[in-house]
């Protein structure tokens, strides 16, 4: 019985030393970014912030234009085949999208030759695409400046650890060297998974603001063929 005992006990100190072991042995995120040096990690936390901010603003004011009925169109046609211009931009009004602000700048143009009418309505579709444009440039600065923010600091890392083992000389112990060597890897890791999180989500806007402008140019094709349409 007490063989028995002693083998419980003995398995209990194992795994207490085991676990012990491996709560030491594991890093937190506060432990890795403080590990990474404020004044690389900083910038990077914010820069990854601004990223995300970026992207749920633009997605979402992108993804309301993509789903935008173009319904108007039938009353714009309608209308404008029975020379009713004035109800054919309220159409256009009440239905207040970057599509109906372009056919209504056209719209404006009826009676005058069709390449100026052509040209008022690519320069609204250009001038609404803009407007949805807004910050993806930021986006994209952030997916190539984040991963060189994080070579930055491996840099800085490993000229810490070069200099520790130039002043310990020939005596240099192996944990003055792990907090540089610690520095460059989590600087660079950091950097990476932002930039790459910047860059998927700028690609995924890019796809979605694609679809937009293939619709406008659809509709100006749709508009100036219904007025050649003979009467």
């Amino acid at each position: 019985m007490n063989f028995i005992i002693n083998q419980i006990s003995t398995g209990a100190d194992t795994a207490s030393a085991a676990a012990s072991e491996t709560t030491e042995g594991t890093l937190s995120i506060l432990e890795l970014i403080a590990g990474g040096g404020w004044y690389i990690m900083g910038p990077l936390g914010i820069l990854s912030i601004i990223a995300v901010y970026i992207f749920i603003e633009r997605f979402r004011a992108i993804n309301q234009v993509v789903k935008s009925s173009t319904s108007f169109m039938e009353q714009v046609r309608t209308n404008v085949l029975n020379g009713n211009l004035e109800e054919a931009k309220g159409a256009c009004r009440n239905d207040n999208s970057p599509y109906s602000r372009m056919i209504e700048k056209g719209i404006n143009r009826i009676g005058k030759p069709m390449p100026d009418i052509a040209m008022a309505i690519e320069s609204e579709g250009k001038l609404e695409v803009t407007k949805l444009e807004q910050s993806l440039s930021t986006e994209a600065t952030i997916a190539g400046a984040a991963p060189m923010i994080g070579f930055l600091g491996t840099v800085i890392g490993m000229i810490n650890t070069f200099h520790e083992m130039y002043s310990s000389g020939n005596s240099v112990e192996l944990d003055q060297l792990s907090g540089g060597i610690m520095q460059a890897m989590v600087t660079t890791a950091a950097g990476l998974v932002i930039g790459i999180i910047a860059y998927l989500a700028y690609n995924i806007l890019i796809s979605r603001l694609d679809k937009v402008t293939f619709k406008m140019d659809e509709l100006t094709v749709k508009f100036t063929d219904m007025l050649q349409e003979p009467a």
